[in-house]
């Protein structure tokens, strides 16, 4: 992948990081609340699975 590709990737990315806090700031900080009040292993567990399935979408779409 070339630089500007990379930059179109996180312009996607910040993009629809954006949208919750944009249109539900009620609902995201909400959301964030109960990601603090989650035990750090499972906040691994989630992050390790997001991980996992982005990493299998690269493969599968590269």
């Amino acid at each position: 992948m070339t630089l500007s590709q990379w930059m179109l990737v996180l312009a996607i990315v910040l993009v629809i990081e954006g949208i919750g806090p944009l249109l539900f700031p009620n609902r995201w900080r909400n959301y964030l609340r109960e990601l603090t009040a989650m035990e750090n292993n499972a906040l691994q567990r989630v992050g390790g699975a997001l991980v996992t399935a982005g990493i299998v979408l690269l493969i599968i779409f590269s």
